[in-house]
């Protein structure tokens, strides 16, 4: 395998290794039992990796997976007993009948091929917000993680299976000691979550997407409340306070703002790499790295952060661990919406994290993640608005509109500043978040910037006009 970085932690070297390449959105990692590393790539193929030589093999294609956006094959998960019970869990969109669902399906895993598909269980999709991941919990129950299916009022409804955490036996029935005997339902009230893992003390985390703030790291308790859509991150606001008061709602253990959309979440026990042990490893897509977050020793709280890779190998998908110490991230280069300078050649890419004695490349050094300072419309622009609407402001072909050359933005500035202060639902489902939170100087330093850059010449706002809208 080659080895493209090195990294220099306190006392350890790593190296990063190209494991897979010119890969199709690999979406979920499984580290198996059998040390093999279980891929789902995003058009549905699922390959089965060899760890140490990067050999592959194609175990299956789902035909009628449905791509579109964030919906495809996403989570994989094998049977706790796999051994004598050669079962794989996949978790995949489709569309029938012009209605998009969520499936999580059974197979066998015989002859290096997966046969004998069985649905375990059907929820409603859409063409994002279906969350992603599967995990198989200490006491060998299928955990679920599902987002809210663009339907905001799905995370609260105690009826709707989006925007939960679901809990499932094995068979795909009911446990007996879920908190309603008669819901999948463990936990609700979520927007879309791409992270899930249990730690070696068996608690279940997550890691969520928030609108556009408050990107979560949550702690999953039985039949807790996590708030979305009325909370967003921390209780902070009277409305929020009110309603975590009548419906007991948990806060997260970790908030950013701004966000960095967290995919992927794995736990670290390993001694191999000292420096991240009992810490969540989170992959990014926003910001293009991987988060350390250091936990206590009781692992209810988050102590300290540092941010590896950032902007290095474009968006991170999926991250887990290895028996051996050893740690795996997936790009997400050739998905619906790529950072600018990507897919770069060999995208999308498995890379391999270990410890190593000599360094071959000048060495990275991670950062700790500091406070955020004030920032001026271009760096708010790229803080908020680029990821969607890109650095240039051509925007996303279809889903996310150009800001160059765009009537509203050249247009009347109420028009715009209605539209930053409100946000905007899409006929699909999909929505441009209000962007209220800022305050008057900020939304005049944004919308200057958008108004006046790509070519754009519209006239100047000031903070009365906005303060006046406000009101």
């Amino acid at each position: 395998m080659q080895i493209i970085d090195n990294v220099q932690l306190q006392n350890t070297l790593l190296k990063v290794e190209v494991l897979a390449s010119e890969m199709d959105v690999p979406w979920d990692l499984h580290y198996g039992e059998d040390n093999q590393l279980w891929v789902t790539e995003q058009g549905g193929t699922v390959w089965r990796i060899d760890v140490t030589t990067g050999e592959r093999k194609q175990l299956l294609h789902i035909n009628d997976v449905w791509r579109k956006r964030t919906a495809g094959l996403l989570g994989i998960t094998l049977h706790p007993d796999f051994t004598t019970q050669p079962f794989v869990f996949v978790n995949y969109t489709l569309m029938r009948d012009s209605v998009i669902f969520s499936r999580l399906e059974r197979y066998r895993f015989q002859n290096d091929t997966l046969v004998e598909p069985t649905t375990v269980l059907e929820i409603g999709g859409n063409t994002a917000h279906n969350g992603s991941r599967l995990t198989i919990s200490p006491d060998k129950k299928i955990i679920w993680a599902t987002g809210d299916a663009y339907t905001i009022t799905n995370a609260q409804s105690d009826t709707c299976l989006n925007g939960k955490i679901l809990r499932l036996n094995l068979d795909g029935t009911i446990p007996a000691d879920n908190p309603n005997p008669k819901s999948y339902v463990w936990a609700k009230g979520f927007r879309n979550m791409q992270g899930l893992v249990y730690s070696d003390k068996g608690l279940l985390y997550t890691a969520e997407h928030g609108d556009a703030i408050e990107d979560e790291i949550n702690h999953i308790n039985k039949g807790a409340n996590y708030g979305w859509p009325v909370i967003e991150g921390f209780h902070n606001l009277e409305s929020e306070h009110v309603f975590a008061a009548k419906e007991h709602t948990v806060e997260p253990l970790y908030s950013w703002t701004p966000v960095v959309a967290p995919s992927g979440i794995t736990f670290y026990v390993h001694t191999a790499i000292p420096e991240w042990k009992n810490s969540l490893l989170v992959g990014t897509l926003k910001t293009q790295s991987v988060r350390v977050l250091k936990l206590n020793d009781a692992g209810t709280a988050i102590v300290n952060e540092e941010v590896f890779f950032a902007d290095r190998y474009g968006r991170i998908r999926d991250i887990c661990a290895g028996k051996d110490g050893a740690v795996y991230i997936s790009t997400s280069n050739r998905d619906w919406n790529p950072a600018s300078g990507f897919p770069k050649q060999g995208d999308d890419r498995i890379l391999k994290i270990s410890a190593t004695t000599k360094a071959i490349h000048p060495v990275l050094k991670g950062s700790s993640a500091g406070a955020v300072t004030k920032l001026n419309g271009e760096e708010l622009y790229k803080q908020y608005c680029a990821s969607c609407h890109k650095p240039d402001g051509t925007g996303v072909q279809g889903i996310f509109p150009a800001l160059k050359g765009s009537a509203i933005v050249n247009g009347s500035s109420q028009e715009l500043i209605d539209l930053l202060l409100k946000g905007r639902k899409g006929k699909d489902g999909s929505a441009m978040p209000a962007f209220s939170f800022l305050k008057d100087e900020e939304m005049r330093s944004l919308i200057n910037y958008i108004r006046n850059s790509w070519g754009n010449k519209a006239a100047s706002v000031n903070k009365e006009i906005i303060f006046q809208k406000r009101s």
